[in-house]
């Protein structure tokens, strides 16, 4: 009795033998997102190198002075102080990151 019972089990679950899929099952399997098409959202806030297609973060911006109303080409993570050519007025102080804008001044991202 005890050998019938060893041999059947043996027969059901071998370790060394791969788990085998069946068609059925592997159809029914879904993901819950869709990894063609993320979410413009979710690629925003990845790391610029772990997004689908890399991009970076830092862009050119024209910065419009509150005083004269002159623009100014800037970089978006300038690391100096940057005044406007007319009235020597402070546009962006640097930051760890971005550039911060002085209050009043507007500004417009750079297309390529």
């Amino acid at each position: 009795f005890w050998l019938k019972a060893v041999a059947i089990l043996s027969k059901r679950y071998n370790p060394h033998t791969p788990h085998r899929v069946s068609e059925s099952e592997r159809t029914s399997i879904a993901m819950d997102i869709d990894l063609l098409n993320p979410c413009a959202k979710e690629e925003k806030g990845k790391h610029k190198l772990k997004r689908m297609i890399q991009s970076p973060n830092s862009f050119f911006m024209d910065v419009k002075c509150p005083g004269c109303l002159q623009i100014t080409t800037v970089f978006s993570h300038a690391q100096t102080v940057v005044l406007c050519g007319n009235c020597n007025v402070m546009l962006c102080q640097p930051t760890g990151g971005l550039a911060r804008l002085t209050e009043g001044c507007s500004f417009r991202r750079k297309v390529e």
